[in-house]
Parts: C-alpha cells; structure tokens; sequence
C-alpha cells in the first residue's frame, strides 16, 4: 500500500506557500487591507471581553503549550522519523498563519496615520525647540507626581492608570483615529517578566488573545506609557510608531499626572535620541539641565537595564528590527516616523 504522509506533507507546504503568495497580494490592495481593518472592528471587543475573563494570561499559556508542542514535534521528526508528526506541523502552521494574517497581520497595511496629517519639513532647530519645550514640561509635571523613599517616580496604582486609558481613548480626535474604543479591560503582566527583564522587551500585544501584556518589573517612568502603548495595538494600531503616537495623544491631555509624565518623559528622550547623532553637544547639555527629580529617575532607569544587560538583549532586539521591518515598519532602532508624526501634529 502506498503511503500517503509524504504527500500530505508536501499538499501542505504547498498550501502554506499558497497562503504567504495570497495574503502578499491582499497586502497590495486596497479594497482586502480595508476588509480587514473593518474584520478586525467588528470582533475587537468581543474577542478582549472573551480573554479579560480569565485573570491571568491566557496568550502567555497558548504560547507555552504551542512551543512545548513545537519543540515535541521537531524532536520527533529528527530523531524518530516521525512523519506524521511533519503532516500535524504542518497543518498547525498553515492554521496559525491563516488566524494571525486576519486577526493582526493585515493591518500592518493599513494606510498610515501620517497622511492624516499636514506635511511638514523636520529641522533640527524645531526638535531643538521641542525638546526643550518638552523638559519644561517634564519638570513641571514631577513635581506634582508620588515617589518612594530614596526620591525615585513611583506608580501608585497601574490598574488605575489602565482605567484612564480606556477614557482617553474615546477622546482621541477623530479626524486622527476612526478606530472604535475598546470597552473592557484586559491588560495583564506577563508570565514570563523574568525573561523579558533581559531581552529588553517592555510589552507586547497577543493578537491570538488580545491580550496587552506588560513588565510588572519596569521602572515607573517605563510602565504607564508601555501600557498605553500595548492598549493602542488593541485599538488596532499595528505599527509600532504609530501604537506610540497614539499612546501619546491618550496621554498628553489627561488629569492622571503619573500617564503624563511618563509620556513626556517618553517624548523628550525619543527626541534626543533624534538628535543625538548630530548634537552630542545639546543632548548632553539637556542631560545636565534635567530637573534632580529627573536626573533620579534617570539613573534608576539606567541601573535596570545595565543589570539586565544580557545577549537576549542584542537577540530579541535583532528579531524584532527583523519582523518590523517585514511589516513595512521602519525597525526597532528608529524613532524617525514617531518624531514625523509629533512635529506634524504638534505644528
């Protein structure tokens, strides 16, 4: 009798290929990206209410199970020739492809935010001027915020911070965002903080789940915009600049001063990291001018991420450049498109 796994193994490479040909394609055309922005719209809420339920996450356990299951399989195939296995794998693949490119990978596509806005030519005078406009604001603003015993930012209550980000979300200026509110909360930390402390990954977003999940190890000064951030991926912001930007709007008008500062805060370093390639001499004066408060919780910033300074770090960091760029998104190493969009918006 002939066997059929061999075959069954190439129909599904074969499909799997076919679906990477088809989802390019729909990524070219217009009327596809939009069908999916609307598919995505039309299940957003129910699929967060689904996953809020649960009180831990969800997304970090399906993650658990489908690498333990991966590693399984291909231990399998090379040590037992298991070609049942492969057939299995396959169609596990060709599933998790097709449910990702409808539920998140499409909306890479969408048109971006930027042709929302006024075009306008960036200078290094103007983010000059930003960056000290945004200094004034940083220290004006961390001297009305909490702090612990050693005079470090500290957050008084994240869950509270996440509350008033679901508010401002409904603010956002419609000519901006046509992105329906989320109504329910589901903002979770991750169940692997342990790992993400050395692989510099603040947040991440679980399309599978819709899960925004977040470091509960992070510096203050990191987590309140890191939870903005994640909850803009839930509004169906895929792009991470764009995530960012929006972040930023929801933070930028609201009476929760911890959500502030720390957009600002986010602000002003994106904009000297801008600049510093070619004003070493202005970053550093803006350094010293920063407030003791700042320079406090700078240092407290700093003292994190050179103890969790580790090769994860350069290896999540170079996969991550690696799938931004993919997805039609400048990379991890650039604040170019956020800066765009700030000076756009700020003219």
């Amino acid at each position: 009798m002939v066997n059929k796994i061999p075959h069954k193994i190439t129909y599904w490479a074969i499909i799997l290929v076919v679906q990477f040909l088809l989802f390019y394609i729909l990524s070219k055309t217009d009327f596809a990206v939009a069908f999916f922005s609307r598919l995505f719209e039309w299940k957003k809420n129910l699929h967060i209410l689904l996953f809020s339920k649960f009180g831990f996450s969800a997304g970090d356990i399906l993650y658990a199970v489908i690498s333990l299951y991966s590693i399984y399989a291909l231990i399998s195939l090379i040590r037992k020739k298991k070609s049942k296995i492969g057939v299995q794998l396959l169609i596990f693949i060709n599933f998790s492809f097709f449910v990702y490119q409808c539920f998140w990978g499409m909306l890479y596509f969408q048109p971006p935010m930027i042709e929302k806005l006024p075009k306008k030519e960036i200078s290094d005078i103007q983010l000059k001027n930003l960056a000290l406009r945004y200094l004034d604001l940083c220290k004006a603003t961390r001297e009305r915020t909490s702090e612990d015993q050693n005079g470090i930012f500290v957050i008084n209550d994240p869950r509270a911070i996440c509350t008033e980000i679901l508010l401002q979300q409904k603010k956002l200026p419609r000519a901006l965002s046509d992105k329906s509110p989320v109504e329910h909360l589901s903002v979770k930390p991750s169940l692997y903080s342990g790992l993400m402390d050395y692989s510099g990954l603040l947040g991440y977003y679980n399309p599978f789940t819709a899960e925004a999940q977040y470091n509960p190890h992070l510096p203050s000064t990191q987590l309140p915009f890191t939870l903005a951030h994640e909850m803009s991926h839930q509004l169906g912001y895929a792009r991470e600049q764009e995530a960012s930007f929006v972040a930023y709007l929801c933070a930028k008008d609201s009476d929760n001063v911890e959500l502030k500062y720390c957009a600002q805060l986010y602000v002003l370093k994106s904009l000297l990291r801008n600049l510093s390639e070619n004003n070493k001499a202005f970053v550093k004066d803006i350094l010293s001018k920063y407030s003791a408060k700042m320079k406090r919780d700078r240092a407290n910033e700093l003292q994190f991420f050179e103890k969790h300074d580790s090769f994860l770090n350069t290896v999540f960091g170079f996969t991550n450049d690696l799938f931004l760029k993919s997805n039609r998104q400048d990379g991890s190493i650039t604040y170019s498109y956020f800066i765009a969009l700030l000076v756009r918006y700020e003219a």
